[in-house]
Order: C-alpha cells, then sequence, then structure tokens
C-alpha cells in the first residue's frame, strides 16, 4: 500500500513527480490514470488537482524540466573551455553521464513527445533545438578552425547526439566497463568521427589518446 504523505506542499508535488516519471515509463502515458498516480503517492485522486492542473500538464512539466535541466547542466560543463576539441569532449562526457543517471526522464522525453499537445510539442521542440544548437556551435567552430571536418553540421549534430542517446538502451550500471571508460569510447568515436583525416593516427589524436581501451 502506498505510504500517505498527506495533500499539501513541495514534499507532495515532488512525490507526485516521482510518481510520475516511474509510472510513465513502466506504462507509458495514455496508459497511467490519475487514479493510479494518486494511490502511488497515497493521497485521494481529488487531491492531485492541489498540484497539478492536469495529466498533460504533469507530462508536459516533466519534459520541460528534463531539457531545462540538459540545457543548465550542459552550459556549466562547457563554462570556461574556449577550444572546440575541449568543447566537444566536455559535450560528449556531461551527455553520457547525465543519460547514465537519468535513463527514464530521457526515455519519457523522447517516447512520450507524441503524446504532448501542440503548443506543448511546440515548446519541447524549441528547448531541444536549443540543446542541439550547443552541440552544432561547437561543430561550427571546430570546422571554422580547421580542427574538424564536417560534410554537414545539422546531420552531424542529429547523429552524435543520437550515437550518444543509445546508451540508454544497452547501460547497466556494475557493468564490464566503467563509466570513464564508457565515456572515453563515446569520445574516441564521435572525435574520430569529425577528426581530418589527415590528422588521425598523429601522437595525442582522438586514435592515439583513448587507444589504452
Amino acid at each position: 500500500m502506498a505510504r500517505t504523505i498527506g495533500s499539501h506542499g513541495p514534499t507532495t508535488l515532488e512525490a507526485i513527480r516521482k510518481a510520475g516519471v516511474r509510472l510513465i515509463f513502466e506504462r507509458g502515458y495514455e496508459a497511467m490514470s490519475l487514479r493510479q498516480l494518486a494511490a502511488e503517492v497515497g493521497i485521494q485522486a481529488g487531491s492531485l488537482y492541489n498540484h497539478i492542473s492536469t495529466k498533460q500538464d504533469l507530462l508536459f512539466d516533466l519534459v520541460r524540466e528534463h531539457i531545462n535541466d540538459l540545457l543548465r547542466e550542459l552550459d556549466l560543463a562547457l563554462e570556461g573551455k574556449a577550444d572546440p576539441v575541449e568543447k566537444l569532449r566536455a559535450f560528449v562526457a556531461f551527455h553520457v553521464s547525465y543519460h547514465m543517471t537519468r535513463k527514464r526522464e530521457v526515455f519519457i522525453a523522447n517516447s512520450e513527445l507524441r503524446s504532448l499537445e501542440a503548443k506543448n510539442y511546440d515548446a519541447v521542440v524549441a528547448l531541444r533545438g536549443a540543446y542541439e544548437h550547443r552541440l552544432a556551435q561547437i561543430l561550427t567552430d571546430g570546422v571554422s578552425e580547421g580542427v574538424f571536418e564536417v560534410v554537414d553540421i545539422q546531420v552531424a549534430t542529429f547523429a552524435i547526439i543520437a550515437l550518444l542517446t543509445g546508451l540508454c538502451t544497452w547501460y547497466r550500471p556494475g557493468g564490464r566497463l566503467t563509466r570513464d571508460a564508457i565515456i572515453a569510447a563515446h569520445e574516441k568515436l564521435v572525435l574520430s568521427g569529425v577528426t581530418p583525416q589527415a590528422a588521425l593516427g598523429r601522437v595525442g589524436s582522438p586514435r592515439t589518446a583513448v587507444a589504452g581501451l
């Protein structure tokens, strides 16, 4: 039986959000009912409306917060870095680390995008675009400085994000590779993919920098 925690205050709202993430992840947005959500939190169904307006508002809030967290934490990870290679390494390390620990939120933000109403969908797509733009700008700067070779910035941006996010489908804590080894492997894949061919194989290049993996 779910523990009754009361129906007022930020503690209850946080419990609703956590329960919402778990239920949407396990059952899907359409299959989850507000009655189930209330039971999970330990309050009456009607008390939910002291904290959320609708199920749609809850989904939108969860997805929006996830992407806002991504943007905020990415900017911190990139802070003080000027070199495009250093920035790209930082982007990869951040993205991989974040997605190792927030798999449920990532899954919901991707799989339930279709469940958002039009205005909420547009707002989320704009936020996703801001995150993608951070990476696109890193690649653009690297091309301008001659350290990256990219045929199409937008294609490369989408491909890199898809590659890095893909670990959510297979990563399990306590597996064969350490967190740092997984990050290094992804850094090698990404940097090798954008490094000019003439530079590959040089001392200090992506190929040799993580060759111990």
